[in-house]
């Protein structure tokens, strides 16, 4: 080849190379900008929308709201703020493990059990589904690490760890739930085992529910607190409470929640404040943040629209019972709790009072003998809510003279006001 042409093909080969160079350079030039593909847009949910209330299907008394089944109570005067379909039957789901719970009160408060009395884990108890404490077989395990594991932790496996333990076997343990809740004022719910895990025949409603809180607080005062954990470590596991109103509104100080697709989201709540105390039930909800919210918003309806006006304070004398054949013709008759009424804010409401004892009184009478009851509603045509009302104190039966003398004065001239 020429030499001229090997020249021009090398000229022109530093002149591919010149270009690249350049090309490199210029990409690395301090402020040019690099060109970069448009980032592809997603799609955005909408925004979810609150729910608008006024629209919602009226309850039987109260407000309307989400749920499917609800009933809120004034837990000292027992009084009704909210029913919506309550005596619906519904499946318990964890709520049912407020029974199970219960009955570990039951137990420990008679002396039977204590907090540090252990259960063996069995296969079937760590085998279970569902929310768990996760146990380990052969492991014993105390009362008390118990009660947080099913309250705090809604341990599935827990309970069959206490039904167990208590029973022998957890069919022989849902009798026992089945037959306490007859006795203590809950007609239409049956237990199929200890943790509401989903059975056939298992039912319970909104206003069964709230007996069980109710009489739990009551009954079980010195236990209760178990009941505002709000998380508990086990197995090296922290798990919070699901109880969400814990946490977000103030005075809440229990119960428990409960899930299952049948039933949907569902809560039993206990909020204190000033001495007034609010039960609500809830079931049917969509899910953990509905449960949340809508709980809230009703207990917190329930403490600005009412008030209770207390008629008398515990130990209070109610009324001069007449007493017949005593060295004293009256017996203070007093209260041990406070009396009052639930009415709405704002409303002048005249509490009605009736006492109702048999009388006269024969004596002897004892101190903190019961003797009769108070009946209290605040409105005419009202639910009246009973006190039992006791001696406070004691009166003496008089000697044989006197006794003789007040015989022939009740029939000769009738009885001696």
């Amino acid at each position: 080849m020429p030499s001229w042409s090997r020249f021009l093909m090398g000229g022109a080969a530093l002149a591919v190379a010149a270009s690249l160079v350049l090309a490199v350079a210029s990409a690395q030039q301090p402020g040019t900008p690099k060109p970069t593909k448009p980032a592809p847009t997603k799609p955005t949910k909408p925004p979810r929308q609150p729910p608008n209330f006024d629209a919602l299907p009226p309850s039987q008394i109260g407000i309307g709201t989400l749920a499917k089944t609800a009933y809120v109570i004034d837990a000292v005067t027992d009084t009704v703020l909210l029913f919506k379909d309550a005596d619906q039957r519904t499946a318990p789901s964890s709520m049912a493990k407020m029974m199970t719970v219960y009955i570990l009160f039951e137990e420990l408060k008679a002396g039977r059990l204590k907090l540090d009395s252990k259960f063996r884990v069995s296969e079937r108890a760590r085998s279970m589904g569902g929310s768990r404490m996760f146990v380990e077989l052969g492991t014993e395990i105390t009362v008390e690490d118990l009660l947080k594991g099913i309250i705090t932790l809604s341990g599935n496996d827990a309970c069959v760890v206490v039904a167990e333990g208590l029973s022998g076997t957890e069919d022989n343990f849902a009798a026992r739930m089945t037959k306490k809740a007859r006795d203590i004022g809950m007609p239409n719910s049956v237990f199929r085992n200890a943790s509401g895990w989903p059975a056939d025949g298992q039912y319970t409603t909104a206003r069964d529910l709230a007996v069980l809180a109710r009489r739990t607080i009551l009954d079980f005062p010195e236990y209760y607190k178990y009941y505002a954990v709000t998380d508990f470590t086990w197995n090296n596991i922290r798990q919070e409470n699901r109880n969400r109103l814990l946490s977000i509104t103030p005075g809440t100080d229990g119960l428990k929640t409960g899930h299952t697709e049948e039933g949907g989201y569902g809560l039993a709540s206990s909020t204190i404040r000033d001495g007034r105390r609010i039960i609500l039930v809830v079931n049917g909800l969509a899910d953990m943040r509905q449960r949340a919210s809508e709980s809230a918003r009703l207990t917190e309806w329930a403490f600005r629209e009412y008030t209770n006006k207390v008629a008398f304070r515990a130990g209070d004398k109610v009324v001069d019972g007449e007493v017949w054949l005593g060295d004293q013709r009256t017996v203070p008759l007093v209260t041990p709790r406070a009396i009052a009424a639930t009415v709405p804010v704002g409303q002048d409401a005249n509490v009605r009072v009736t006492v109702q004892y048999d009388g006269p009184i024969r004596a002897p009478i004892r101190k903190g003998d019961q003797i009769g009851k108070v009946m209290v509603s605040a409105a005419p045509g009202a639910r009246a809510v009973e006190y039992p009302l006791y001696a406070g104190a004691d009166v003496p039966r008089l000697g044989a003279f006197g006794r003789a003398v007040g015989v022939i004065k009740h029939y000769l001239f009738g009885w001696m006001a």
